[in-house]
């Protein structure tokens, strides 16, 4: 189906937790060019019964995605984590998936580890604690008619992939968010699954990123106008995955930070770290490809930045951001990590205050706070890359960030100085980039992990931000954090 036998089509289907999109990757020997083909609004909904996806506009984003696409020779689908949908005994969806920050989990992880407590859950998952993990979903569900009636759980990603083409899976980076995959035999935990009475037979056999996951329907060849056979590959499914997929480094001796509205901060090993000193520093070990493990913690990101911008009505945000860069640094800093910053509304003045009650300088103008989000940001992004280093024993000479944040050049530099090391900025479209990669590989044109990477290397565009300075003005600011 190629135009030549060294090169191809391929559609990421890339659904994030406000949009999707369908883009399509053009890759050679030397060639790895991405378009977007169709972008489309992820808008859940608040029923009755609680906060739900609106799982079939998605799935009409993707087929008016796959149409404009035009001829692929391979689909691939990622999307966020832990998030599902039920099906019956006839392969029916029981109703719209329920969303991660429905309150349905409240209160849950504490029924969990009265059975198996927080240490023996982290010793054999691996996995950080975060109250909308698939396993504490499940927990929740028990006694419902809905769940009852379930005969199959399916990820976000293999549910789609199970309407494009009529196979059922699951795919293992994706369930490594479950909290019921051990990462060491990187397959189901069943110690953890039979304490707490889930029946891992609801769950549809594994696969791996670059297994066939089956062909486009009939059907969905008419409404898309495709000319079959088109497979879907499996992929890096979830978005992370992917991402860290995409990340072009050379050796093993880097750091990757994935940002956007939240900022993923880690290595990328070769086996997980389960001691409790990583679960009290709240490090998640996820599941990679060829092998690897995504080590990592979650940061607020910019959302903090996000939700200011929306309070100020939208003000230009390269102006905003060459007025912060005047700001004297780490004059105020707050700990990004901290859930008060979470929900949305008055952010703004919700970083006013914790700076009041940390007794440091009150940011008033609009600048003055965008610095005070980007210095706790790079002062976040140190803190784990320092710490994950320790930690697992792997040091690393550079820092790769990818993702939407690498348009941030003054985040870039500010983490390049909290850091004391190069960073190394792009691609922007990474999750796209990991996604397409792992279909051409799959298809016979790029070959392992690092010669993926190189591809990348050679062919995306790559800014380099060196450190400026030492770093003891940053333990200093660290220090201001740690005796509040």
């Amino acid at each position: 189906m190629s135009t030549a036998i060294d090169t191809g089509a391929y559609a990421a289907v890339d659904l994030g937790a406000s949009s999707g999109r369908v883009m399509v990757g053009r890759v050679g020997p030397d060639r790895l060019e991405l378009t977007e083909a169709h972008r489309f609004k992820n808008r859940p909904v608040r029923t009755p019964d609680g906060l739900r996806w609106d799982i079939l506009a998605l799935y009409a984003g993707v087929l008016d995605g796959l149409r404009a696409a035009g001829q692929v020779d391979s689909v691939g689908v990622d999307s966020w984590a832990v998030d599902h949908g039920l099906l019956d005994a006839d392969g029916v969806l029981l109703g719209n998936p329920v969303h991660y920050r429905d309150t349905r989990t409240e209160g849950v992880a504490e029924q969990v580890w009265a059975s198996l407590p927080a240490g023996e859950l982290y010793a054999a998952t691996g996995l950080q604690y975060a109250p909308f993990n698939t396993l504490y979903q499940l927990v929740a569900a028990r006694g419902t008619a809905q769940f009852a009636a379930a005969r199959r759980l399916l990820l976000i990603p293999d549910l789609l992939t199970y309407w494009l083409t009529g196979e059922q899976g699951t795919e293992l980076t994706n369930a490594s968010t479950t909290q019921l995959i051990d990462p060491r035999t990187r397959d189901w935990s069943r110690e953890v699954a039979d304490r707490l009475g889930i029946d891992l037979g609801l769950f549809a056999p594994l696969r791996r990123p670059g297994d066939t996951a089956g062909l486009l329907l009939p059907e969905v060849l008419e409404e898309t106008g495709l000319a079959g056979p088109v497979p879907v590959t499996a992929v890096g499914s979830h978005d992370t995955a992917s991402a860290v997929a995409a990340v072009p480094a050379s050796g093993e001796r880097f750091a990757y930070i994935c940002t956007g509205t939240w900022s993923l901060a880690g290595l990328e090993l070769a086996a997980p770290v389960l001691s409790e000193e990583s679960r009290a520093a709240n490090f998640t070990n996820e599941l990679g490809l060829d092998g690897t493990v995504r080590y990592l913690r979650n940061i607020m990101g910019l959302w903090l930045l996000q939700e200011c911008v929306r309070a100020w009505g939208d003000p230009d945000l390269g102006e905003l951001l060459r007025e912060a860069s005047g700001v004297p640094a780490l004059r105020s800093v707050v700990d990004a990590g901290d859930a008060a910053f979470l929900a949305p509304g008055r952010m703004p003045e919700r970083i006013a205050e914790a700076c009041r009650a940390s007794g440091q300088p009150v940011p008033a103008t609009p600048a003055e706070v965008t610095r005070c989000i980007l210095d706790s940001l790079a002062l976040a992004h140190r803190a784990a890359v320092e710490q994950a280093q320790r930690l697992a024993g792997h040091p690393v000479d550079v820092v790769h960030v990818v993702g939407g944040g690498t348009r941030n050049a003054l985040l870039c530099q500010l983490t390049a100085d909290a850091c004391g090391l190069p960073v190394v900025a792009g691609p922007t479209e990474a999750a796209a980039l990991g996604n397409v990669l792992v279909q051409a590989r799959a298809h016979g044109l790029v070959g392992d992990l690092a010669g993926m990477r190189g591809l990348l290397a050679r062919t995306q565009s790559l800014t380099r931000y060196e450190p400026r300075g030492d770093t003891a003005r940053w333990r200093a600011a660290a220090a201001r954090l740690a005796d509040r």
